[in-house]
C-alpha cells in the first residue's frame, strides 16, 4: 500500500512521519503524474489559498480528481478539508475547491492564528479513548450531505467526516504523535 502526501505547501513532512510509523508507505507528492501507482492522497493542513494555487500551477485539481475516480481515497486535514469541500464559506474570491466531498466548510471559523487550540475529541469508529485534536486556524464542517457520516463535533461543531473513500479533519492529527487517525485512513477509508 503506498498513500501520498501532497507536498506543495504545508504540514507535508508529520504526515509522511506518521504513515512511516504505522508501517505505510508514504510517497512525497511533488507532480500530479507521481499519483498513479496510489491508494491514497493526504491534502495537508497549510494556507488552503497557497496550496490552491499551487495546485492550479501544477495541474493537480484535474489530476485529483480523476484519480479520486479511479479509486484513488482522499484525506483533507484543516486546509486540505476546505480544498476537497463541494462548498467553501468566507473563502477568498476566486478561490476554488476539488468539489469531491459533499460537505459545506467555513474557512477559519474557530478564529485566527492567535485563536489556535487542542480540545480532547471523541471520534467515531476511532479505537481508545479520546483524541487531542490540535486547532490551528481551524476551519469547520458546516453542513454534510446525506452520504456523509459525521465523526466528531467540538462546541457542536462538526471537526471530522467521512463520505465513503473521502475524509475529512478540521484539526491536524499529525501534529499530535498518535496514529490512530492514520491507521483508521489506511486501513477503513483506503480499503474500502
Amino acid at each position: 500500500m503506498q498513500i501520498g502526501v501532497l507536498a506543495l505547501q504545508g504540514a507535508f513532512r508529520e504526515h509522511i512521519m506518521m504513515l512511516e510509523a504505522i508501517e505505510v508507505t508514504a510517497v512525497a507528492v511533488r507532480l500530479p503524474e507521481q499519483m498513479s501507482d496510489l491508494c491514497g492522497l493526504i491534502i495537508p493542513g497549510g494556507e488552503s489559498t497557497a496550496i490552491a494555487k499551487l495546485m492550479e500551477t501544477y495541474g493537480f485539481y484535474d489530476a485529483i480528481s480523476q484519480q479520486h475516480g479511479a479509486g484513488m481515497a482522499v484525506w483533507g486535514t484543516c486546509a486540505g478539508a476546505i480544498l476537497i469541500a463541494k462548498e467553501v464559506l468566507d473563502g477568498i474570491g476566486g478561490q476554488r475547491s476539488l468539489g469531491l466531498m459533499d460537505i459545506t466548510v467555513r474557512r477559519n471559523a474557530f478564529g485566527r492564528q492567535k485563536d489556535s487550540f487542542v480540545a480532547d475529541l471523541d471520534i467515531n469508529h476511532l479505537p481508545g479513548e479520546g483524541f487531542r485534536g490540535v486547532f490551528i486556524r481551524a476551519p469547520w464542517i458546516e453542513w454534510v450531505g446525506k452520504g456523509v457520516d459525521a465523526l466528531a463535533k467540538h462546541d457542536g461543531a462538526i471537526v471530522a467526516a467521512r463520505q465513503g473513500d473521502l475524509l475529512a479533519t478540521s484539526f491536524h492529527p499529525e501534529l499530535t504523535g498518535d496514529p490512530r487517525i492514520h491507521r483508521y485512513f489506511a486501513q477503513e477509508v483506503v480499503a474500502s
